[in-house]
């Protein structure tokens, strides 16, 4: 006769795509943000020697040795030199032919090769100071080039150059820098 009344279902939320979504906000967010790398010292290595095959010949006269050693001191060729006279030694040594035409000094922008040496205990910052004043000074050899030849600096030459192989500044002023390990011996 009397019918009991039914209690009320309970209104529940379908969690069951819950779960997708916080899937889907989280690729979202993953591929919109950026990751800030540190991304170093931006060099181009030449590949790995063959080690069969004998190194090529240098003539020590278009070799320059810098060597920074433990204590932050600079030597170019085994002579004590400050910072601020690497950039215009190096940039001496490299465009000889063009300056003075020294016999100590590089035959050609071509020859020439800057190597760099540091200890294991070398400070950091002198060892980028050093990178830094030695590519400062193809800069600046670039630069001239360009403005003698072209009116414009490297800079803006080399930005309207559609290919990096149409660059003629850097094929008369390749950058040779040798990075050279430190010795075995040295702390």
């Amino acid at each position: 006769m009397f019918k009991k009344k039914r209690g009320r279902e309970s209104a529940e939320i379908p969690s069951s795509s819950l779960a997708d979504m916080a899937f889907l906000l989280l690729i979202f967010f993953l591929v919109v943000s950026t990751i800030d790398v540190d991304t170093g010292i931006g060099l181009v290595l030449p590949p790995p020697p063959d080690d069969t095959a004998p190194p090529p010949p240098i003539r020590e006269r278009n070799l320059l040795k810098i060597l920074v050693n433990s204590q932050g001191m600079i030597l170019i060729n085994e002579r004590p030199a400050a910072v601020t006279e690497v950039r215009e030694r190096v940039a001496n040594f490299v465009d000889n032919a063009n300056r003075a035409n020294d016999e100590n000094l590089s035959v050609s922008p071509l020859a020439a090769i800057v190597s760099i040496k540091t200890d294991r205990q070398t400070p950091y910052e002198m060892y980028i100071r050093m990178l830094d004043e030695v590519r400062g000074s193809y800069k600046e050899l670039r630069d001239a080039e360009s403005m003698r030849r072209f009116g414009v600096s490297y800079d803006r030459y080399s930005a309207s150059l559609a290919s990096p192989s149409d660059d003629e500044i850097r094929k008369v002023y390749p950058m040779n820098v040798s990075i050279a390990e430190p010795d075995p011996g040295s702390n």
